[in-house]
C-alpha cells in the first residue's frame, strides 16, 4: 500500500460519534480520503473515519458508517424484543 492520502473536512470532526459496522462510541478525529489499493497498476481510494475510542486507541472505519453519538445510550433492540422464539 502506498502512503497516499488527503485530509477531507467533516461536519462531525472532534465530536463523539459511533461506528456503526461496530457500535463502538469515540471522538471523530480525522477523515483522510486515502489510496487503500495494494497494486500498482491502478488506485483505489477510500474515506476513512479515523476514530478515538474511550481506551484512547484509534480505529478505522468508512465515513457511510459514522453517525452522531447521543448522550443518552440508545435502546438495542434484543433477539427476544424482535419475536423470535
Amino acid at each position: 500500500m502506498s502512503e497516499q492520502y488527503e485530509y477531507v473536512p467533516h461536519r462531525l470532526l472532534r465530536r463523539r460519534v459511533r461506528d456503526i459496522a461496530s457500535g463502538t462510541e469515540g471522538e471523530l478525529m480525522a477523515v483522510i480520503n486515502e489510496n487503500v489499493s495494494e497494486c500498482l497498476t491502478y488506485q483505489r481510494w477510500m474515506e476513512l473515519a479515523y476514530i478515538r475510542a474511550a481506551s484512547g486507541r484509534e480505529f478505522t472505519t468508512a465515513v457511510e458508517n459514522v453517525i452522531p453519538a447521543y448522550d443518552q445510550p440508545q435502546p438495542t433492540r434484543r433477539r427476544r424484543d424482535i419475536g423470535s422464539a
